[in-house]
């Protein structure tokens, strides 16, 4: 009876936990895709409006958004990507760590796929914020033209408040997340419903092959279409990166019961709508609903843009953390804004860098309109290096021929290399503006982990092998010789990214002080390309001499590198000190630019400038910062 009831108990907990996971995701994975009906059909039928909007037009641009959802959204994410985990986590960034563990022989193109896939997310987190908002705001000049003149007031207004609650964490505001947006789903699903009777022959959108008709006939207008239908996916890649957060049942369950039929009706009213009545063409998604709903309507969706605009924000901060652990970035300050959601994460650094590129996108562009024909280069880029990268995946992890892998997604990169080909017809008209941020994005990261290599090389040429260090420090303290450090108590910890060798801070305090504590760790942190570490295999101690011993911490890449958590299970492995009588030595590398190392000048300048973006290893890896010691030294690069 007990057991019955135990298990009907669990049973309970885990489709609560479900539930939970479901609603969550509804409002953080999809409120970037679910505000795309604000301007997705609008931006569509621009091109045909000075010649006037035919009825195969209107049936053959619906038939290719919703189609578009399906094979992108549904064939390619949900049901084969949310597959392609990482140890249960998702995103570029993450695919990359996944291939890079599994192959060697093409590690420059993954290196640069995984670069560029993750800098044209980067843009999309700057662009989504600014065309959102304002797509949403501008609902008002249907209720009075005299709101015009607030529309960019409002969006900075609002920009401003949303980057400035970033430092508190989503936490206290995610419970809201969830309910609004499935509101906002249900009421785009209620506008297409109540219009798709204006004319029933919008149905016909549901046949596939009016999308191929639509394709093949729209001519030179069509192409520059697609990159407008393409903007009926955005958000699309959440679905992989915010994987780890809520789980790939929970994600695919709220695709399929409400957003993916809200999604479609909603077009296809909107469809409907411009079929009966044309000069609808002008906001086919606010015209949707009656006059008393209208502010209502323009409220909610404000309010889901700005949910969409906190999931692009959030995915740039987890991405940023993933980037730092994997050494394509500087060590940049990350707080955890949740004790019990890893997720939840604040980085000032690249919260201020979006920011600034949302303001200025903003005031720029000007209106949504414009802002627009920038959007669909970062998304389709993204998507395009996605889809390389799963090939690869394909290959390497299911173990299948290179000509099965390229069977079966040829179909869908061919689907995207036209969206991309499209959208890549904007460059001149704003496109340029995503290309322009992911390069600057891939220069900074190709020079921090190029700069890193080369700095790593040069300090490597004196390294002295830690062994032999030890083994004559030892020597010289048994024999009593006069060269030998006075032993003091306690313990001292020396940072180093090379076990094997001789730390620099290590031999400076001996070269300085002529110390040796009773105790010296030699401790190496190494970031793994897999999210979690378990705590069993967090630490590992091995003893080297009598006052020496090797410390390995080892941490994901989705886990926060906090030393101060992981000594205590250093004393269940035999390891005994006090903290208190415990002092952290750190070496201090003062970096100067010098000709002639590899690097041209501009590029010794750049990564000297981000290393001052670094935080200081103490606060990066959570040391007390009453037993941290810095040495410091010049090293030129």
């Amino acid at each position: 009876m007990t057991s019955s009831s135990s298990t009907v108990s669990d049973s309970r907990s885990e489709t609560k936990k479900f539930l939970v996971l479901l609603l969550g995701s509804i409002g953080v994975v999809y409120g970037d895709i679910g505000t795309s009906p604000l301007y997705a059909f609008r931006e569509s039928l621009r091109p045909f409006t000075a010649n006037g909007v035919q009825h195969e037009h209107v049936v053959g641009l619906i038939s290719l958004m919703i189609w578009t959802l399906t094979i992108i959204v549904t064939f390619k994410y949900v049901l084969f990507l949310l597959r392609a985990d990482n140890d249960g986590e998702g995103g570029t960034l993450s695919l990359l760590a996944l291939l890079m563990k599994k192959t060697g022989s093409y590690m420059p193109v993954l290196f640069f796929a995984g670069l560029i896939g993750s800098a044209l997310f980067i843009g999309d987190a700057m662009i989504t914020p600014a065309l959102s908002v304002m797509s949403a705001l501008e609902g008002m000049k249907l209720v009075t033209p005299a709101f015009s003149d607030y529309v960019l007031p409002l969006s900075a207004a609002i920009m401003v408040g949303l980057f400035a609650v970033q430092s508190k964490g989503t936490g206290a505001v995610a419970v809201f997340f969830g309910p609004i947006t499935v509101v906002w789903f249900l009421a785009m699903a209620w506008g297409g419903l109540i219009h798709i009777g204006d004319d029933w022959t919008i149905l016909e959108a549901l046949n596939p092959i009016n999308a191929l008709w639509f394709i093949t006939h729209a001519g030179w207008a069509g192409l520059i279409v697609l990159g407008a239908v393409f903007l009926t996916v955005t958000g699309a890649e959440a679905l992989y990166a915010d994987l780890g957060h809520f789980g790939r049942k929970p994600i695919s369950a709220a695709w399929f019961i409400l957003v993916f039929p809200a999604l479609a009706l909603n077009y296809l009213g909107q469809g409907a709508l411009v079929l009966s009545n044309p000069a609808a063409i002008e906001n086919p998604f606010y015209l949707l609903y009656p006059e008393w709903a209208l502010l209502p309507m323009v409220i909610l969706a404000t309010m889901a843009t700005v949910i969409a605009s906190q999931a692009v924000i959030t995915g740039a901060f987890s991405l940023a953390r993933q980037a730092v652990h994997l050494g394509f970035l500087p060590k940049l300050m990350i707080r955890f804004t949740s004790e019990t959601n890893t997720g939840q994460i604040y980085v000032p650094a690249v919260n201020m860098v979006l920011f600034i590129g949302v303001l200025v996108l903003i005031f720029s562009f000007g209106d949504s309109e414009s802002l627009a024909t920038a959007y669909g280069i970062s998304v389709t880029g993204a998507m395009v290096v996605t889809t390389l990268m799963a090939f690869q995946f394909l290959r390497s992890v299911r173990g299948k021929s290179a000509l099965t892998a390229a069977l079966l997604l040829a179909p869908l990169f061919s689907i995207e290399a036209v969206f991309l080909a499209a959208n890549l017809l904007k460059v001149h008209d704003g496109g340029w503006v995503p290309l322009a941020l992911a390069g600057v994005i891939i220069l900074v990261m190709w020079t921090w982990t190029k700069g890193s290599h080369y700095l790593r090389d040069k300090i490597s040429r004196n390294d002295i092998s830690l062994d032999t260090f030890i083994a004559s420090i030892e020597r010289s303290i048994t024999g009593g010789s006069r060269s030998a450090p006075v032993v003091v108590p306690g313990t001292a910890v020396f940072l180093t990214s090379v076990p094997d060798k001789a730390p620099g801070v290590l031999l400076h305090n001996l070269k300085h002080n002529h110390v040796l504590h009773e105790q010296n760790v030699i401790l190496t942190i190494w970031t793994h390309d897999k999210p979690y570490v378990a705590d069993i295999d967090r630490v590992e101690i091995t003893r080297i001499s009598k006052h020496f011993m090797r410390l390995e911490i080892n941490f994901g890449f989705m886990d926060e590198p906090n030393v101060i958590k992981a000594l205590p299970l250093c004393k269940k492995k035999g390891f005994k000190f006090e903290i208190m009588q415990t002092s952290f030595y750190l070496g201090r590398r003062n970096l100067i630019a010098t000709p002639n190392t590899g690097l041209p000048r501009w590029q010794e300048d750049l990564y000297i400038a981000l290393a001052g973006f670094g935080i200081d290893p103490s606060a990066y890896f959570k040391l007390p910062p009453n037993r941290v010691i810095e040495i410091g030294e010049q090293v030129a690069i």
